[in-house]
């Protein structure tokens, strides 16, 4: 498990918490005496981007659906 000096700790603190929470718990030590060891909480996922990728599509003409519909509410052409 990997040590890190209080004063890394405090400037390095997110590069510290995102590899805490892939897993890589790390210990915070001062004057070279162990103070406290950082993990991820259980039950506590982080965030991913994407997830969904592969799982839907959209279709080529998504900026243009309805077009016609909706122009035509504007200008009054359907009820």
């Amino acid at each position: 498990m990997k040590t890190v000096n209080m004063h890394e700790a405090k400037t390095q603190l997110s590069k510290l918490v995102d590899a805490a929470t892939k897993g890589e718990a790390f210990v915070i030590a001062k004057s070279g005496k162990p103070l406290v060891r950082v993990t991820m909480l259980d039950g506590v996922a982080p965030q991913r981007l994407g997830f969904l990728q592969g799982k839907a599509s959209i279709p080529e003409d998504f900026d243009d659906m309805f077009a016609d519909e909706v122009a035509a509410q504007f200008q009054g052409g359907l009820e």
